[in-house]
């Protein structure tokens, strides 16, 4: 009977809402997905890619493998994974719709994506903390797309989802446009776990949308790790490519 609901739910919001591409609103045969335009757009992330920063290579060379990037900048947080390449298509529409456009409903899909993608963080059961935003773009925003993708992902994987973990103390000015150095700079001190916090001995997944640089993960990591975690790992959905493509 409760299948028969939910099915006959689902066609009445069918009818209602059409389907649509969630990256470029167009038709779609089928509720919170993509269209076949959008799908071949996006440049997933598959093996083989940088242990360390979850960049691809284009050659699989074996496991554990490191990519420049990673030894002459070498992150606070010990791994990262991504489900896509950052780039002008799909992925960026949909980071996007998510962040700009108040379509809160792109973070399930994306939410989905991840707990592939980031499967192999999952293993030491971390406790998942999503990037904060300052109260004031909080405020602004209504919302914390990266923690709606963790509580997605929470709910995925069956790990706990907590926001109140770690606090963004410090506003700081967009990223966009600054150097690495700058961005190291523009985010020291942003982030601090409250007192409250329990984090002794525990492994954290920390979830953000997208990787650039790593300036505001390693910051946040770094927070976390003088707070008592064990150890940090990162999960977004979307990072730039990086110079990850040859393994040393």
């Amino acid at each position: 009977m409760r299948r028969a609901l939910d099915t006959m739910r689902r066609v009445a919001l069918d009818i209602v809402y059409p389907p649509h591409c969630l990256a470029c609103g167009c038709a779609t045969e089928a509720s919170n997905g993509l269209c076949g335009a959008c799908w071949r757009g996006i440049q997933f992330i598959e093996r083989p890619f940088c242990d360390r920063l979850g960049t691809p290579f284009h050659h699989d060379l074996g496991d554990g493998l490191l990519s420049p990037e990673a030894i002459a900048h070498p992150p606070v947080f010990r791994r990262a994974r991504a489900v896509a390449l950052y780039d002008d298509g799909p992925a960026r529409r949909l980071v996007h719709r998510l962040k700009y456009g108040d379509r809160v409903e792109v973070a399930g899909l994306l939410g989905r994506w991840l707990a592939r993608a980031a499967s192999d963080l999952l293993g030491e059961a971390p406790v998942i903390v999503p990037m904060p935003l300052h109260r004031e773009r909080l405020w602004r925003r209504q919302f914390n797309q990266a923690a709606l993708l963790a509580d997605e992902l929470a709910q995925v994987s069956g790990l706990t989802s907590d926001a109140f973990l770690l606090d963004r103390v410090k506003s700081t000015t967009p990223q966009v446009g600054l150097s690495r150095a700058q961005r190291a700079a523009n985010v020291q001190g942003a982030f601090k776990v409250p007192p409250s916090a329990d984090l002794r001995g525990r492994t954290v997944l920390l979830v953000d949308d997208v990787l650039t640089t790593g300036a505001t993960a390693n910051a946040a990591s770094r927070a976390l790790l003088r707070g008592g975690a064990k150890g940090v790992d990162l999960a977004v959905f979307a990072r730039v490519a990086g110079t990850g493509e040859i393994a040393i």
